[in-house]
């Protein structure tokens, strides 16, 4: 059983940076494709980022582009979101999320998911 474990929000204004760590609990982590994702009040989860088990691939999602970095070192199993130039929008609870299949974490169908961590941009 695969646990992930997300860390590193807070409270930042905007145009602040905050990076997020997610560390997994198996040592299969390398084989893993990994996301994040996040849910403002209100709104439906959405996509962040991706990428595969190697880190060579990666996916953002429009509004994160050029701002956010997502990258993992399999030796810590520990997966990363640096996230610069904050926007009020970006305040969400950021989750991570596992599959052993890419297409399943961007389809928000990872078998494995944090309890996420609270990011708030504020003026």
């Amino acid at each position: 059983q695969v646990q992930l474990v997300e860390s590193g929000g807070g409270l930042v204004q905007a145009g602040g940076s905050l990076r997020l760590s997610c560390v997994a609990s198996d040592r299969i982590f390398n084989r893993y494709a990994m996301g994040w994702f996040r849910q403002a009040p209100g709104k439906e989860r959405e996509l962040v980022s991706t990428i595969d088990w190697i880190g060579w691939n990666t996916y953002y999602t429009k509004s994160v582009k050029g701002r956010f970095t997502i990258s993992r070192d399999n030796d810590k199993n520990t997966l990363y979101l640096q996230m610069n130039n904050l926007e009020l929008d970006d305040t969400a609870v950021y989750y991570c999320s596992a599959s052993g299949q890419e297409r399943k974490v961007r389809a928000g169908l990872g078998e494995y998911w944090g309890q996420g961590t609270q990011v708030t941009v504020s003026s």
